[in-house]
C-alpha cells in the first residue's frame, strides 16, 4: 500500500526518464510514454478501490513518522483526481497522434507533459504543505517548458506571462507555508489541522487568507486570472487540453484541502469573502467568454467562469458543499478538455480557429456536431448530462442557506455560457461556410483525435444518465474531509 501511494508521482517520474532517454528514437519515445500512461491509470484505479473500501494509500518518507516525515496519504477525494488526472493524460497523449493543431514534435514535448503529470499527481497525494509547493513548483517548471516549445513570438510572450503572474502565486505561497510553520509547528496536514484550534482566531484568519490567496491566484480567480486567457491559447490542441482540465483544478483542490480539511475556520468572514470571489470569478469569466471570438479564447475564459461554480462550493463550508465541490471538479476537468479536443478537430477541418472564418460543418460532418454539444450543454448544465447534476449539488445547498445572491448570479451565468455555446454551434456548423469554394481537406490524420474525445464524452454521458455513484463516492469523500 505505501508503494501504490506514491505511484502518482513515481510512475509519471519514471516515464520521464525513459522518453527523455529515447528522444532519439520517437517511435520508442511514444511507446513508453503510451505504456506509463497506462501504467499511472492502473495505479489509479486501484487507489480508488483502496480509497472507496476506506483504506487510504499512506506512506512517510526518510524514517520519519508522521508528523515530522513527509506523508503522502490518498484519501477519497485525492484518489478520484487522481483517477481522473490519468485519464486526461491518455486522452491528451492519444490526441497527440492524430493531425489536429498537435504542435511541434520536439523531443521533449513527451518528457515535460509526464513531468506535469507527475505535479498534478504529487500535489493530489502530498499530505505535506511544504510539499505541496514543492509540486506546484513541477507544474510551473514543466509548464514553462511546454509553453515555450514553439519558439513562436506569441508563444514566447505567453511564456513569460504565465511565468510572471504564477511567479507572484508561488512567492505568495511560500510566504503563506512559512507563516503556517511559524503558527502552527507543523506542515503535514493532520497536524495542522490539530494546532489551528490553539491559534488565536485573528492571526488563524491571516495565516489562513493568506494561504487560499495564494492557491487562488494558482486557481485563476478574480481578480488575479488575467494569465490564464493571455496564454493558453497559444498551446498546442493536447497540451492545452491538458493544462485546461488540470492546472486550475489543482489551485481549487488546494483551497479546499485548506478551507475543507486542514485549516477549518469557525469564523465565517473567510467563507463570504471566497464566495463573492467565487461570484465576481464566474461572472467576468462568462462576460469575456462573450466578448470573444476564438474558440480557445472563449473556452479559456469558460475556464475562469466555471473555476467561480467550484469555488463556490467550497465557500459553503458545510459537506455537501464539499461534496458538490468534488463531483463538479471532476465533471468539468473532462467536460472542458474535451471541448478543446473539438475545438481542435474543428480547426484541422477549417483551417481557423476564429468563428467568423469558419462554418458549414454540420452538413459535412454532423457527428462532430453532435460529439460537441455533448460537453456543450454538460457545461451549461442542460439536463440529463454531468453539468447538471453538478450545478444542482452547488445551487441546492445555496438556495438551502438562503444565498440568494450567489444563486442568482450562478444562474445569470448559466443562461450567458449558453450564449457562449449556441454562437459556436452556429457560426462552426450551422452558418455556410464564407468562403464559398471551400472543401474539407484531404488526408487528414484524425482517427486518434476521434477516439480521445468519444471517449471523453462517453464519461459525461456516463456521469449524466447514471450520477448516483458518483454523488456516493462524492459524499463519501466529502465526510473524510476534517476527519481522515
Amino acid at each position: 500500500m505505501s508503494a501504490l501511494a506514491v505511484s502518482p508521482l513515481l510512475v509519471p517520474l519514471a516515464t520521464v526518464v525513459a522518453t527523455t532517454l529515447a528522444r532519439q528514437h520517437p517511435r520508442l519515445q511514444q511507446t513508453l510514454s503510451y505504456l506509463g500512461v497506462v501504467l499511472f491509470l492502473a495505479c489509479a484505479l486501484a487507489l480508488v478501490a483502496l480509497a472507496s473500501a476506506d483504506e487510504p494509500a499512506r506512506t512517510a518518507f526518510g524514517g520519519w513518522g508522521v508528523p515530522f516525515g513527509i506523508e503522502f496519504r490518498i484519501d477519497r477525494t485525492g484518489a478520484a483526481l487522481v483517477l481522473i488526472t490519468a485519464l486526461m493524460g491518455a486522452a491528451s497523449l492519444l490526441f497527440l497522434a492524430s493531425d489536429a493543431d498537435p504542435g511541434p514534435r520536439h523531443p521533449l514535448l513527451l518528457p515535460l507533459v509526464h513531468g506535469l503529470l507527475a505535479g498534478v499527481g504529487g500535489s493530489f497525494a502530498t499530505a505535506d504543505l511544504f510539499n505541496l509547493y514543492v509540486w506546484f513548483e513541477v507544474m510551473l517548471i514543466c509548464s514553462v517548458g511546454l509553453f515555450a516549445m514553439g519558439g513562436r513570438p506569441d508563444q514566447l510572450d505567453a511564456t513569460f506571462k504565465y511565468f510572471v503572474l504564477n511567479m507572484f502565486g508561488t512567492l505568495l505561497l511560500l510566504m503563506a507555508v512559512g507563516m503556517v510553520y511559524a503558527v502552527t509547528g507543523h506542515l503535514n496536514y493532520a497536524a495542522i489541522a490539530q494546532s489551528m484550534p490553539h491559534v488565536p482566531a485573528g492571526l488563524a484568519t491571516l495565516v489562513t487568507a493568506l494561504l487560499v490567496l495564494a492557491f487562488l491566484v494558482k486557481a485563476g480567480a478574480f481578480p488575479l486570472f488575467a494569465w490564464l486567457p493571455a496564454s493558453y491559447h497559444t498551446l498546442p490542441a493536447p497540451v492545452l487540453a491538458l493544462f485546461a482540465g488540470l492546472l486550475t483544478k489543482v489551485g481549487v483542490y488546494a483551497v479546499l484541502r485548506t478551507m475543507g480539511d486542514t485549516m477549518v475556520l469557525p469564523s465565517p468572514l473567510l467563507y463570504d469573502a471566497l464566495g463573492w470571489i467565487a461570484a465576481a470569478t464566474m461572472l467576468l469569466g462568462v462576460l469575456g467568454a462573450a466578448y470573444h471570438w476564438d474558440m480557445r479564447r472563449i473556452l479559456a475564459f469558460h475556464i475562469i467562469s466555471q473555476i467561480g461554480y467550484i469555488l463556490l462550493g467550497i465557500a459553503l463550508g458545510s459537506e455537501a458543499g464539499n461534496a458538490a465541490t468534488l463531483f463538479y471538479t471532476l465533471h468539468h476537468i473532462v467536460v472542458k478538455a474535451n471541448l478543446f479536443l473539438i475545438a481542435a478537430i474543428i480547426w484541422r477541418l477549417t483551417g481557423s480557429y476564429d468563428l467568423r472564418r469558419i462554418g458549414g460543418l454540420y452538413k459535412l460532418r454532423p457527428m462532430l456536431g453532435v460529439l460537441f454539444l455533448i460537453p456543450a450543454l454538460s457545461l451549461v448544465g442542460i439536463p440529463p448530462l454531468s453539468g447538471f447534476w453538478a450545478k444542482l449539488l452547488v445551487l441546492q445547498e445555496a438556495i438551502g442557506q438562503g444565498r440568494v445572491a450567489w444563486t442568482v448570479v450562478a444562474l445569470a451565468v448559466s443562461v450567458l455560457t449558453l450564449y457562449s455555446m449556441v454562437k459556436i454551434w452556429m457560426e462552426a456548423f450551422w452558418k455556410p461556410h464564407p468562403d464559398a469554394h471551400w472543401r474539407l481537406p484531404q488526408g487528414t490524420r484524425l482517427t486518434p483525435a476521434w477516439l480521445s474525445t468519444v471517449a471523453l464524452a462517453l464519461v459525461t454521458l456516463g456521469i449524466g444518465f447514471y450520477p448516483q455513484w458518483l454523488l456516493d463516492f462524492s459524499m463519501a469523500a466529502a465526510r473524510t474531509l476534517g476527519g481522515g
